[in-house]
């Protein structure tokens, strides 16, 4: 898995949710998580198999707990299997953690009433394939490869103003993209 905390990482084949809802959870960040380790943690004592690399990714970092894409996606490894649980329906991230924190008791609820071997089937669903490869910087930014730091500066704030999520039309995701490239240009000593 490669798989980071931040930002998101999100599996190329699970679609995003367009109208996220508000979410009837009543829970904080710090809950949510706890929620999610704890099941984590029992969903590894009642199968009695292992759980290894768990990534817990969203957009949340210090200073931002209420990222415009509140996606979260739960990688794990279990018994062997690489797993992703990732829930972007609702408006918060507590609230998609606390969503995430269910769908693990729901596997614990197959454990107590089925088979290992079905819980084995139900996270097939889930099998987590390998987070998509990020694009060069000069492939975010749409520049050549002989292009001048001033071609570079341009093109960034183009497409940083064109994605700015204030603006009609903007993403949120598509802008950190577009200022991750940038911050890897100016590190490259290239602008």
């Amino acid at each position: 898995m490669s798989a980071t905390a931040y930002p998101l990482t999100w599996p190329p084949l699970f679609p995003r949710t367009k109208n996220r809802e508000r979410g009837a959870f009543k829970t904080t960040l710090p809950t949510a998580m706890k929620n999610v380790d704890d099941s984590l943690r029992k969903f590894a004592n009642d199968s009695r198999k292992r759980l290894t690399d768990v990534v817990i990714s969203s957009n949340v970092s210090l200073g931002v707990s209420k990222p415009a894409d509140s996606g979260v996606a739960v990688w794990f490894t279990w018994d062997g299997l690489g797993v992703c649980i990732a829930v972007d329906r609702y408006l918060t991230i507590e609230a998609n953690l606390q969503a995430i924190h269910h769908i693990i008791e729901a596997r614990r609820v197959e454990l107590r009433h089925g088979t290992l071997a079905l819980v084995r089937a139900t996270l097939q669903g889930f099998v987590a394939l390998p987070a998509p490869a990020s694009a060069s910087w000069r492939d975010v930014l749409g520049v050549e490869q002989s292009a001048t730091p001033l071609q570079i500066r341009d093109a960034y704030r183009e497409k940083r103003s064109a994605a700015h999520p204030d603006r009609h039309g903007g993403d949120a995701t598509k802008f950190d993209a577009v200022q991750k490239a940038y911050d890897q240009a100016v590190a490259e000593g290239r602008a």
